[in-house]
């Protein structure tokens, strides 16, 4: 296979180490291996992608290869159902028309469904509007008693047990709003942009218990080592959701973006790869597994994720633990997949955790893809912008002062980038 050039004899920013306090745990840029990365504008059998054409037959190769290797394939979709469950005409004093739609994953009242929160602005007919998934429930995002709390399933932390906002894995009413410092819904309004969000565990709970629960229970396990991990799984329930956005009163379905952080972020991406109808994908500090580069083995790595979370990915990607050079793909081909539409990679100085760095590597790397369709990528950048400086047309990033979070910086370059759409 032909790659691109040994990354290590380029010269970056030096990322801020942060205490990740274990062994096996690289945050030391000189620690980092010298590696090859697979070229995206190379096919398998080592010939040169040169037209939009080629990049079409490449695009579906490389997609086979992360399905196959890395997110596991998805099954058909069957066409949704749903119902509009609540409506309130003149939420937050007048200024957006709040809904609740029940989403049949499969068509059927009876199978798998999401409850999804829609806020739209009554100051727009149809609003460029964020499709996101949330941790904690809708009923986090706000403090309106009128969003209801999720019966599924929720993860608890040691704050949710201290703090009683969820006992016994279920939500409770302590938590109504308590997530408001992540999702400035005033300011997405007063911007004339909608927002829809679901509670990821709708979709499929977030622990390892063998395809016994949410989506996975409904389908079954048929591709073996190939089949699904919950991060294909979130991405799918995303697409089933753009679905219902489609025909939604209020929401302009030629700009939709789908957004979302950590282990959101990757699935954000990954939806953004297999479902071309978004027109904007945000990863916001989405680290291994999302932009950045696996094989700078720098930060969480392949084994780490992998050993915590052995169900977001499919068992291949198993196959891959201390043994990244033997992936055939890498995140920069994952960035790729998105092209010509818009994508935001966005990190975080402090989240060494999620190797800021490799996730600009990355947004840079898919740059050629989006040149070869005639869109600008991140402006032939060799260095990291500084904090807080967003840089790149098609492709954005930034990276800001901070920690592992979601903050009014960030959505500020999120709504700029959802309004240039």
């Amino acid at each position: 296979m032909k790659h691109l050039f040994l990354i290590s004899t380029l010269t970056f920013a030096a990322t801020v180490a942060t205490a990740q306090n274990r062994p096996d745990v690289n945050i030391d840029e000189a620690k980092v291996p010298k590696f090859e990365l697979p070229d995206p504008l190379v096919f398998e059998d080592g010939s040169a992608v040169k037209t939009p054409d080629d990049w079409k037959k490449r695009r579906a190769e490389t997609l086979g290869l992360f399905a196959n290797e890395m997110y596991g394939n998805a099954p058909t979709a069957a066409k949704i159902t749903s119902k509009i469950t609540k409506t309130i005409p003149d939420f937050m004093d007048g200024k957006a028309l709040m809904r609740e739609v029940e989403v049949y994953l499969v068509g059927d009242e009876a199978g798998p469904s999401l409850t999804m929160l829609l806020i739209t602005p009554k100051s727009v007919e149809k609003a460029p509007t964020f499709l996101t998934l949330n941790f904690s429930g809708n009923h986090t995002v706000h403090s309106s008693p009128e969003i209801t709390i999720p019966t599924s399933w929720m993860r608890m932390s040691g704050d949710d047990k201290k703090s009683g906002r969820v006992i016994k894995n279920k939500a409770q009413e302590s938590a109504r709003g308590f997530k408001v410092n992540r999702w400035p819904i005033e300011k997405i309004i007063d911007s004339g942009v909608g927002i829809a969000t679901i509670y990821y565990g709708d979709i499929d709970p977030d622990f390892d218990d063998g395809f016994k629960n949410g989506l996975h229970a409904h389908f079954g396990k048929p591709d073996g080592p190939k089949a699904w991990g919950s991060i294909a799984s979130w991405a799918w329930g995303l697409s089933r959701a753009m679905d219902f956005l489609e025909t939604a009163d209020g929401v302009d379905p030629k700009k939709v973006a789908v957004f979302g952080h950590s282990r959101l972020g990757k699935t954000s991406l990954w939806a953004g790869a297999t479902d071309e109808r978004f027109a904007l994908t945000i990863s916001n500090d989405s680290g291994c597994g999302g932009a950045a580069l696996n094989r700078r083995r720098f930060g969480e790595k392949v084994k780490r994720i992998n050993t915590s979370f052995p169900h977001w990915f499919c068992d291949n990607f198993l196959k891959y633990n201390d043994k990244e050079n033997d992936l055939p793909i890498d995140q920069h081909q994952l960035i790729s997949l998105i092209a010509p539409r818009m994508v935001y990679v966005a990190s975080a100085e402090e989240d060494t955790w999620a190797d800021p760095k490799g996730e600009f590597l990355s947004a840079t790397l898919a740059s050629p893809v989006y040149e070869l369709l005639g869109k600008p990528g991140i402006g032939g950048l060799s260095e990291q912008p500084a904090v807080n400086t967003p840089v790149g047309e098609t492709i954005r990033y930034h990276v800001r002062t901070g920690k592992h979070d979601v903050t009014d910086f960030d959505w500020e370059q999120y709504l700029k980038a959802i309004k240039s759409l």
